[in-house]
């Protein structure tokens, strides 16, 4: 079982940026980000796959979120620059010990954290 830690929520003006980070307690074959708003279901935001460093991003992220990885903290970081009011939402990070699915379906992952807020205000 592996688990993983979040950190890096918080309030944001519209804008403005927020780094996001997971541990993982254990050796994963990707790590990425969900976010889930108020009354919609939960979207992909971006990937890793850990062992190429190879990144997959949702077309409504792409220029303005990084998702980076550390190897020897086991730990990812999603940089979201230039946040909009629209990504407000908890996002979760997730974590797939082998490919079971497109990376871009919840179904892929194996794991997953407890989320974190991210609010932007407007």
């Amino acid at each position: 079982q592996v688990q993983l830690v979040e950190s890096g929520g918080g309030l944001v003006q519209a804008g403005g940026s927020l780094r996001l980070s997971c541990t993982a307690s254990g050796h994963t074959y990707a790590m990425g980000w969900f976010r889930q708003a108020p009354g919609k279901e939960r979207e992909f935001v971006a990937t890793i796959i850990r062992s190429t460093d190879s990144t997959y991003y949702a077309d409504s992220v792409k220029g303005r979120f990084t998702i980076s990885g550390d190897n020897a903290k086991n730990t990812v970081y999603l940089q979201m620059n230039t946040l909009k009011p629209e990504d407000m939402a908890v996002y979760y990070c997730a974590a797939a010990k082998y490919v079971i699915a497109p990376l871009y379906m919840p179904q892929m992952y194996h794991y997953w954290g407890q989320g974190t807020q991210v609010t932007v205000s407007s």
